[in-house]
């Protein structure tokens, strides 16, 4: 029992949880029950279909926990100040555009894939944490510290370029509704409001005038999270802040619910009639190809690069193959890029063919980042690095 609860707070717990989530999506769309699979997932539901109830509603709560954790890190965490931010922040624009250059490489002539470009430029905060862990202290403890500086990053990057590009049409009516009661949440914040309850009251409003908008619904969740006060008013100690609360409470919901349950709604592929002439489409080339190279060099490179300048430092106790390793894991882009995909096509037959890539892409790169770091991460190559420093 005691290692059971050692094991579901670990790191590498709700990475788990999604991966066998996936596998077993996987499983059922190509087993004799992958009709009852799809007809239950576009059944309907109070006027959504279960699939949508999962990925507008229930990922609604998976960004409002995006958002406390970027609002955590920024104020009192990794991020809390310009220069924490410069190196994480740099790595993640090159593991951003690098990736998206790969992509529009491949899709550059057809206007349908090009909308797919945003795909393989998340990592999947998830999956990379949950590798690393599985090393263990092999890995230096500024190494684990960047990665999930930049996967935080990469996520609020994630969600301005939901919210600037993948926004269709506009209510501006619903739109002004979700407008005033963000700003009640402000207000109730600025009042020193501290009790969660009436900003989670506000906050349903605000996911469902969102969702009225034409604006993705989860958007609201990272809205809701920037409100929610990080300072304890009573006492005004930080610790147990209303934030930090519900980002306790939330955790295990997010990890070993809802997202094993998108992954589950959203990875099952069938490979009835699939062919090796269907690995040469572009929109799966340009979404495996960008995960796997494009993360790898944007985020080695520009990390060299600011070292090289002066701009910062390698981080602690860590080898440039170490480094190298860390830029392979931030191509799994699982969570992310399957949820990008859905508002990047329409179409059926797209959409599975960018499934295929991103499993593809995050399976090579977690598969060659979990030995990368493995062979480079002995007690050896350790003592070599701070040998190599004091020199």
């Amino acid at each position: 029992m005691r290692e059971l609860k050692a094991f579901l707070s670990s790191d590498m717990a709700p990475g788990i949880a999604l991966m066998l989530a996936a596998a077993l999506a996987l499983v059922v769309a190509n087993s004799p029950v992958q009709e009852s699979y799809f007809t239950l997932l576009h059944s309907y539901l109070g006027g959504l279909s279960v699939q949508h109830w999962v990925n507008d509603a229930l990922m609604a709560l998976f960004f409002l926990m995006v958002g406390l954790e970027v609002k955590r890190e920024f104020l009192v965490g990794q991020l809390n100040s310009w220069p924490k931010r410069v190196l994480p922040g740099i790595a993640a624009m090159g593991g951003v555009i690098a990736p998206a250059l790969i992509y529009v490489a491949f899709n550059w002539r057809s206007p349908e894939g090009l909308s797919g470009w945003a795909i393989p430029t998340a990592t999947d905060i998830a999956f990379a944490l949950g590798v690393l862990s599985l090393l263990g202290p092999r890995v230096p403890v500024a190494l684990k510290a960047l990665l999930a500086a930049i996967a935080i990053i990469d996520d609020l990057i994630a969600v301005l370029v939901i919210a600037l590009f993948y926004t269709p049409e506009i209510s501006m009516f619903h739109l002004g509704g979700a407008g005033l009661l963000l700003l009640a949440l402000i207000v109730l914040n600025r009042l020193g409001v501290a009790r969660l309850t009436p900003y989670l009251l506000l906050g349903a409003g605000l996911w469902w005038f969102v969702l009225q908008s034409g604006v993705h619904a989860t958007l609201a969740g990272v809205a809701l999270a920037m409100t929610i006060p990080m300072t304890a008013y009573r006492g005004g100690k930080e610790s147990g802040s209303p934030l930090e609360q519900l980002e306790h409470r939330l955790a295990p919901w997010v990890g070993f619910l809802i997202v094993p349950l998108f992954g589950f709604a959203n990875a099952g592929v069938s490979f009835a009639g699939f062919t090796l002439d269907m690995l040469l489409n572009p929109v799966l080339l340009g979404i495996a190809c960008g995960l796997f190279f494009g993360k790898q060099i944007g985020i080695f490179l520009t990390i060299r690069l600011c070292v090289a300048l002066g701009i910062t430092q390698r981080p602690d106790g860590s080898s440039w193959a170490q480094v190298y390793g860390l830029s392979l894991l931030c191509g799994i882009g699982f969570t992310m890029s399957l949820f990008v995909n859905l508002l990047a096509f329409d179409s059926d037959a797209v959409q599975e063919a960018a499934k295929v890539g991103v499993f593809a892409g995050s399976l090579a790169a977690g598969l060659l980042g979990w030995a990368a770091l493995r062979l480079t991460s002995s007690s050896k190559a350790q003592h070599s690095v701070k040998d190599e420093r004091a020199a």
